[in-house]
């Protein structure tokens, strides 16, 4: 009976030896999974951070007909989660729960018709910049068309601002100028008609009048010259420049008016005076180095060394600091330069030599009004001329520096907003299509600006943000 028991009886087995082959694949099974997904991960990580464009220049490239050496951006200084993070917050969901957006669209405020003031005589040029297309119109043709010179495509759809990115810009031009359009969306709520535009930051016009001539192609920039067609557009330094310290533009304005007050203008030193950077392709600048003579040319040239007025944090770059001279001269860079505004406010004489390049607002200037015009050949002698007519006639030298202070004064965010906004709706008007998001296209909002702002960027930013106007936009 004992021995049939324990043949029939089984043997005792632990528990841990009937499981170990069975857990031992669990495990295996286990970690090979968690190194497939952590590739899976890894990869789908590395092609979304590679893939996706942003307006802090991340995964762009320089334009390739202004090519300038690429800035790092801070997400360069960041591991790839870290950056895929970044850009998901920012791109994908800053915009759904924006804080700081246009809240107001829906609730527009009640314009006072009766404070409606008539524009300045120079937005008469929008309609001049828009006459190409007023009988053939705008169409999707004409956009593609001019997307082979844009850095990146604006679309304004439902009161909404999308952002299709193609080229980076020099610094933070493109961040700063898809902000102004945010402003403008702010500035005047439900009231910016749906458009589709394209965009270049870049410093010189590149669509020539004779070259397309058969089919001119709409492109907006900085500024423009009788020979092309592109569109001029209010620059990214009227909300600031945050790279060399130059503040939004009322700011900085009312800084430079106070230092031009600081000495009265006969106290002055009777010299005509002009600082920049004369290593920018332009044969102008260098031939303006020449003329630095207090003596015999009545000048004084200065060399701006950016590098180290940045170590310098800008403190002897002031612009409030450079209206001590009766005469200032704005010479042309590689093209157009946005000092000229800044040198209008001094209150000095501003010595314009020939502009090839106009902005938006450099065409309602009158010579002899609120300027005195330099001739680019005899350049060094025309400068002493100037000086000179202003030696034997100071009551009238003093008058132009005084018309030229008053000019670009009148010029406040008021009208740089509404010339915006009346380019934008003549030009909305020529459009033969209604306009739709690309595939491509991201919404960009204040939130999603500010959240890929480095600290510097968004201090800038934030000083230049706008508010609903109680006010309609001056009348043309």
């Amino acid at each position: 009976m004992g021995l049939l028991s324990n043949i029939s009886r089984p043997a005792n087995r632990s528990p841990s030896s009937s499981f170990f082959i069975p857990r031992f694949f669990v495990v295996v099974a286990a970690l090979s999974f968690t190194i497939l997904l952590f590739f899976e991960v890894d990869s789908f990580v590395q092609s979304f951070v590679s893939s996706t464009k942003t307006i802090a220049g991340h995964n762009l490239e320089p334009t390739p007909w202004h090519p300038f050496p690429p800035k790092p951006s801070s997400l360069d200084q960041e591991s790839k989660y870290s950056v895929a993070s970044k850009i998901l917050q920012c791109s994908y969901l800053s915009c759904g729960r924006s804080t700081t957006d246009n809240t107001s669209q829906h609730n527009p405020p009640k314009h006072d018709l009766s404070k409606s003031e008539s524009c300045p005589d120079f937005f008469k040029y929008i309609h001049r910049d828009l006459e190409p297309w007023t009988k053939s119109k705008i169409s999707a043709r004409h956009i593609m068309g001019a997307q082979n010179f844009a850095a990146f495509r604006i679309l304004i759809i439902g009161g909404k601002l999308y952002v299709d990115l193609y080229y980076a810009c020099v610094q933070s031009r493109a961040m700063f100028t898809i902000w102004s359009f945010l402003q403008l969306l702010r500035r005047y709520p439900g009231k910016i008609p749906d458009v589709d535009l394209m965009f270049d930051c870049m410093d010189k016009p590149t669509i020539n009048r004779t070259e397309h001539a058969s089919m001119p192609l709409p492109l907006f920039r900085y500024c423009t010259t009788p020979a092309h067609f592109d569109i001029p557009f209010p620059d990214w330094s009227f909300w600031g420049w945050s790279e060399i310290n130059i503040q939004p533009w009322e700011e900085e304005f009312r800084s430079i008016k106070e230092g031009s007050q600081a000495h009265s203008w006969r106290k002055k030193s009777p010299i005509a005076y002009w600082k920049g950077n004369p290593d920018v392709a332009s044969p102008l600048r260098m031939a303006l180095l020449q003329c630095n003579d207090t003596e015999m040319w009545r000048a004084q040239i200065m060399r701006q060394d950016w590098g180290e007025a940045a170590r310098g944090g800008f403190k002897q770059s002031k612009l409030s600091d450079q209206c001590n001279h009766q005469y200032k001269i704005y010479t042309e860079g590689y093209a157009w330069s946005v000092s000229l505004k800044y040198i209008l406010a001094c209150g000095s004489v501003p010595l314009i030599v020939s502009p090839e390049y106009l902005d938006f607002f450099s065409r309602g200037l009158t010579p002899q009004k609120n300027y005195l015009p330099v001739r680019p050949s005899d350049l060094c002698l025309s400068i002493k001329l100037a000086v000179e007519w202003g030696y034997g006639h100071p009551d009238m030298a003093e008058a132009v520096g005084r018309a030229a202070q008053d000019f670009i004064g009148n010029l406040t965010m008021d009208r740089v907003y509404d010339y915006m906004y009346h380019l934008l709706v003549e030009y909305s008007k020529l459009l033969d299509f209604r306009p739709r998001q690309p595939p491509a296209a991201m919404e960009v909002c204040v939130d999603s600006v500010l959240c890929f702002a480095d600290e510097n960027q968004r201090r800038f930013l934030r000083k230049s943000l706008a508010f609903p106007s109680s006010s309609l936009p001056c009348s043309i």
